[in-house]
């Protein structure tokens, strides 16, 4: 009989010595960081593929591990094509510029600063606008369980109504922000677009981000028939959520991505 190995998910084979990803441990802070730049460069490119660019929009963040009060960022007006190692800043949260020579994107800077400051347990942060994204958002509602897919943000997400529409380039924009983020993992701001966050790592962060435009395109699509859809029921919603909607999951989710990035766009590492 086959000894079981310890497992943070179903999804984990219980038979050891077979192939599988396994979250990182690190020696050293250095270390750490070095990892975190890699895969925020790798997140940027990979919402460059699924197409959320959109001019010089979107930001996304990951903290420092040695200094969290600072966090690592793509820069101001280059695209998520072109982001890569070199080119990352460290910024603070009064939106100073600690490492790095291109500028921080303002909106970014008062978006998630906030968010970051106020909850010093979340460790990456993405936002973009995005065509589905942002069309759902002017709904003003929630996206609902209509699929296993969509049932991974159910209870696990809120629609923020605070300065929907309005750009948020005032630090106060993101004071009244920051507090919805109190356990979820996304956010929906109303005419605005998409928010989502992780306190496990950059990874899970872009992964549900990219999860939950998909969803929204999903929802928008079956409204568009004018057909009430069948939606997954509450227990099951949640059991769904538990299973595949964990943090955990939504990095394993990015090893793919990334492996695939690794191949085909080495200048990453530039």
């Amino acid at each position: 009989m086959l000894d079981k190995v310890k497992r943070e998910s179903i999804y984990q084979p219980e038979q050891p010595g077979l192939k599988f990803p396994e979250v990182p441990v690190f020696d050293t802070p250095a270390l750490e960081r070095r990892h975190r730049q890699e895969r925020l460069v790798a997140a940027c490119r990979a919402f460059a593929l699924e197409g959320l660019d959109y001019g010089f929009a979107g930001h996304l963040t990951v903290r420092d591990p040695e200094r969290p009060h600072l966090y690592w960022t793509n820069p101001m007006a280059v695209h998520f094509a072109q982001v890569n190692l070199s080119n990352l800043i460290l910024v603070d949260h009064a939106g100073k510029v600690v490492e790095g020579d291109y500028a921080v994107n303002r909106a970014g800077f008062v978006l998630h600063a906030a968010v970051h400051e106020a909850h010093p347990d979340i460790v990456a942060m993405c936002h973009a606008h995005t065509v589905y994204g942002v069309a759902f958002a002017a709904l003003g509602k929630k996206l609902e369980p209509i699929t296993q897919d969509a049932a991974v943000f159910y209870e696990d997400h809120v629609v923020i109504t605070a300065e929907g529409g309005k750009v948020a380039v005032e630090e106060g924009a993101g004071l009244k922000i920051a507090d919805w983020f109190k356990g979820v993992k996304a956010a929906i701001h109303q005419n605005h677009g998409l928010l989502t966050c992780s306190r496990h790592s950059i990874e899970a962060a872009a992964f549900w981000f990219i999860a939950l435009e998909r969803c929204c395109r999903q929802q928008l699509m079956i409204d568009a028939t004018g057909i009430a859809p069948k939606l997954v029921p509450p227990d099951k919603a949640r059991y769904s959520r538990e299973h595949v909607g964990s943090e955990y999951i939504g990095w394993l989710h990015f090893q793919p991505i990334w492996g695939r990035l690794v191949q085909t766009q080495p200048d990453m590492f530039d």
